[in-house]
Parts: C-alpha cells; structure tokens; sequence
C-alpha cells in the first residue's frame, strides 16, 4: 500500500511537470479597454509602467493573461512585476515566464488575476518593467567639450497579442532638450514629455509560419518595404511577426505582400521528363485563421504540357493564362485555383503534374546567342553598305581618281618588271652571240612596252579631267619612263658594238657601268612620284 502511494505520488509530480511545461494560447476573448503606457527615460534605467484594463467579451471565466515584452527591448529586461487595483490598495500578483504557441522564441509572462474574471467584467491590472543597458550613447564617443545624448528605441504602440480598443502612451525625457524623435501621429509634446495617441482598434500583432528552408523573405506593400517585421527562424519553421505600417481602425483594411524562396528540390520531383509539384494551398498567418478568399497562381516554365492539377479539396480552377518575361516566346503557363471560406484544416498539400522536355532549357541560351548573331550581321551590312539617298560628287570622284591611280601603278609596275627583261636578254646575247634570237627577243619586248605606255597614256588623259595635278604627275612619270628605255636602248647598242668588235671591251664596261647608274637615278625618282600620287 506505501509503494502504491509513492507510485501516484511521482506519477502525479511528473503529470504536473508535464502539464506546467506545456505551451501557453493566446484566448481571443480577451481584449485590452484601454492601455496607458508610460516609458520613464528620468535614469538610466528605463522603466515602463502600463495600466490595463482587462475585458472578458467571452463566456467562460478567465484567471489569467499573457504580457508580451516588446522584441526591442526584450533582451535587456531586468525586473518585471504586476499589481491589481482594488481601490487604494494594490494587490501584488502572480508573473511567471511562459511559452506561447507558435511563438516559442517570443518572451512572453502569465499573469494571474486577483479573482476570476467573468463575461462582460474588467480588471485594472498595472505591469512594471525595468529594462537595463538599453540607453545607448549616440554618438559613441564625443569630446570634452561636446554634450552627450542617448538613443532609446522602443514602441509608440502597446505590443501585446490581445486586440486594443485604445492606447496611450507617454515617454518622459530627463531634460527638455531632446534631439529627434518618432513623429507617429497623433502626437503632442511639453516640455520634457512626448504623447503618442490615442490610437483606437489596434489589432494583435500577427505571425506567420513558413517553412523551415524558407529564405529572402521580404515584407512590403506600395511604397516599399515595411520595416515593422521580426523573422525568427527555428529548426522546424521560419517565424514572421507582422505589423501593418499604420494602425487598422474598425473597418479599415490594408494590402501588403509577404515572399520568400525555398529550395525545389523539398517541393519538386521528376523522373525524366516528367515532373510532381507537391505544396500547401495555403500556409499558416495565425491561429484560428480564417481566410474569406484565396487565389493561388502557379507559373509553370515555357514548353509544360499535360498539365493535371489535383487538390485535397474541392476548388475552383479558373481558365489557364500565360505569362510572359524575359526570353519567353509562347508564354509561361499559369495554373489558377481559388477557394472561399479556408481555415486552418484546409492547410493541405496539392499536387500538380506536368511534363517539361529538358531540351527546353537549350531554348533561352540559343535565343540570346542568336540575338547576339543577327545583331552582328545587320552591324556588318550597315557599315559596309551605303544607305545614303543623295549622291556625294565628291566622294565619287575621289573613289574614280583612286581607281585610275591604281591601274596606273599596277600598269607601270608590269612595264618596270620589262626592263629586267632586257637586262635578262643583253647577257643571253653576250654568252650566246645569237643576234637572230636576240633581235625576236627585244622586238616581243618591245611590242608589251609600247602597249603599257599606251595604256597608261590613256589612263593619264582620263584622269585629267577628274584631277590635273595628279595628271601632271603621271606625264612626268612618262617623261622619266622614256628616259629609262633610251638608255636600254643605249645599252643595246653597246652590246650589238661589242659583239660585232666595235667597240673595246673596257669602253663597254665603263659605259655599261654609266647606264646603270643613270637609270638607278630615274627608278628612285619615278617612285617618288608614284608615291605621291
């Protein structure tokens, strides 16, 4: 029987374990009346002192409500403590610290109620906190002569996870010489006190739960990113806590978006070329939710198809669109399903299957190569085509000068390169003494040189009706040319004399020496003059 005793007794003990460590619900019957909030900054120690006044609009009784410390300031509290009005005597009351469900990290306290609160009854309940280390110096250093100020931060509003029909609240400042501070109207100042509110409706703070690999999450709405926001990621689900940039008076509505990423491979899966989406519907925004419409889009790459879409309750599917971005040539699928009247149970899964050739990946890659190709192309054809619609006379004209300056040195060039062939045809002449093959030789010679001259003569009198200058110069080419052939018609001479024992070798040789160096002096100058042509 004593052991029977002592079993109940630690199976009791354990149950009452299990029991008080168990995580604290925020009762939604519970709203707080009014709220006077006064933040103390006289020392340094900041102390806040807040008068509630409880009201129970629910049925059942209610002994006990939670106090949420402001993310702010919750890692510098030092000393929390609650008493009840009852008149002119307070009555000290019950704080112990408190875990509240979806919000593990959240530093919340349970207070007890002097006495039960029953349906339609108030209680005033004061809440002091004192907070150390949470003035910070600003600047952070400054020099003897300077005045140094400190920085507080904290909340206009009252920060609680219960709905608030009016809140005050009253910062008092150790001097009146105060800097800057948050203008959230309505807003008052004297002297050393500043007055935010009243401000009337204020709802609970919101938390939404996201999945636990979820990132670059992102809170905003028209005009930017809202900065009211705290993420706390836990091992199993990423916490955002959420405030509307304004406060929502009764009626009022506000339109934010809320997005993050996850990683595909938690969601997707594919065998081949085949591919399974498996997500919620919708997700977790708070407790006991309720969501009068929701619309989900599911964009799928360009080139899905057999797109089969199967969720876990009824809903409806409207006609599918596409979606165009960047490089998209037919579209991007777009699935769309909506439901009215969701609530927490409706947090299921859907499933959608589709099938996506690989090879589609190839398509935005040889888009932007192709784009790149033809850019070239129509660069090339630009720049060497002439799109022009007037004719430019002068531009022709010096386009037709240079092609008539052309043919004439390549015309000159091939008459030069003659010259080498009397000087290949005197030494055959002197080793062979063959007057016969020479004389057929210098008449073939002379045939080609009569004809280039000719032609260069042409070529000179059609360039002097488009520039006399360059004219000029061609004439004086042909001046230095016949020049050079009357002295290779010197030089043969002189071996016709020499081989018919004319003429002395050593005569030959000073005059062979002569002629040489006479046409090196007509080649330097005719270059000259086709290089200033």
């Amino acid at each position: 029987m004593e052991r029977l005793c002592l079993e109940l007794l630690a199976l009791s003990i354990l149950l009452a374990c299990c029991f008080g460590a168990s995580p604290e619900s925020v009762n939604g019957d519970l709203v707080i009346k009014k709220v006077e909030n006064t933040i103390d900054l006289t020392t340094h120690l900041p102390k806040i002192s807040s008068s509630i006044i409880l009201e129970n609009e629910g049925k059942a009784g209610v002994r006990s409500f939670l106090f949420a410390v402001d993310p702010t300031l919750s890692d510098t509290l030092s000393y929390i403590g609650a008493v009840a009005k009852s008149g002119d005597d307070d009555h000290k009351l019950k704080v112990t610290a408190a875990k509240v469900a979806n919000n593990p990290k959240g530093k919340f306290f349970l207070i007890d109620l002097p006495s039960l609160l029953d349906q339609g009854k108030e209680s005033t309940i004061d809440v002091e906190t004192v907070y150390s280390h949470s003035l910070r110096p600003y600047p952070a250093e400054i020099t003897q002569s300077e005045k140094q100020f400190v920085q507080f931060t904290g909340n206009s509003h009252f920060y609680s996870p219960y709905r608030i029909v009016s809140t005050t609240t009253t910062v008092n400042c150790a001097s009146s010489n105060i800097e800057s501070y948050t203008k959230n109207k309505p807003i008052s100042t004297q002297d050393n006190s500043i007055t935010y509110g009243a401000y009337e409706n204020l709802q609970p703070f919101s938390q939404m739960v996201l999945p636990a690999a979820a990132s670059d999450v992102y809170y905003r709405d028209e005009i930017g990113n809202i900065s009211t926001s705290n993420l706390r990621e836990l091992d199993d689900m990423v916490e955002v806590e959420l405030r509307p940039r304004f406060p929502l008076f009764g009626g009022w509505k506000t339109h934010y978006t809320v997005g993050y990423n996850v990683p595909s491979y938690q969601y997707l899966y594919n065998s081949g070329d085949e591919y399974i989406l498996r997500m919620r519907f919708v997700d977790h925004v708070y407790d006991d939710q309720v969501i009068d419409h929701a619309k989900v889009k599911i964009i799928l790459p360009e080139g899905a198809r057999n797109i089969q879409f199967k969720s876990p309750f009824p809903v409806q599917r409207d006609q599918d669109q596409l979606h165009f971005t960047y490089l998209d040539t037919i579209g991007r699928p777009v699935i769309i399903a909506s439901k009215s009247d969701l609530v927490e149970q409706h947090i299921q899964d859907f499933e959608l299957r589709y099938t996506f050739p690989k090879y589609m990946l190839l398509q935005e890659p040889l888009l932007v190569v192709g784009a790149f190709y033809l850019l070239f192309v129509m660069i090339i054809i630009y720049v060497r085509l002439d799109f022009s619609i007037t004719r430019d006379e002068a531009r022709e004209a010096r386009l037709r000068i240079a092609g008539l300056v052309e043919q004439i040195q390549t015309i000159h060039d091939c008459r030069s390169a003659l010259y080498q062939s009397y000087d290949d045809a005197i030494n055959k002449f002197k080793n062979s003494k063959d007057a016969t093959s020479f004389t057929s030789n210098r008449k073939k010679i002379d045939a080609d040189y009569k004809q280039m001259t000719q032609q260069i003569a042409g070529l000179a009198s059609k360039l002097k009706a488009e520039n006399s200058d360059a004219a000029e110069k061609v004439t004086e080419l042909q001046k230095l040319d016949a020049a050079v052939k009357d002295q290779v018609t010197m030089e043969v001479q002189c071996v016709e004399r020499l081989i018919a024992g004319k003429m002395k070798k050593d005569q030959y040789v000073e005059m062979e020496s002569n002629l040489k160096s006479k046409k090196e002096d007509l080649y330097q100058k005719m270059e000259a003059l086709l290089s200033s042509l």
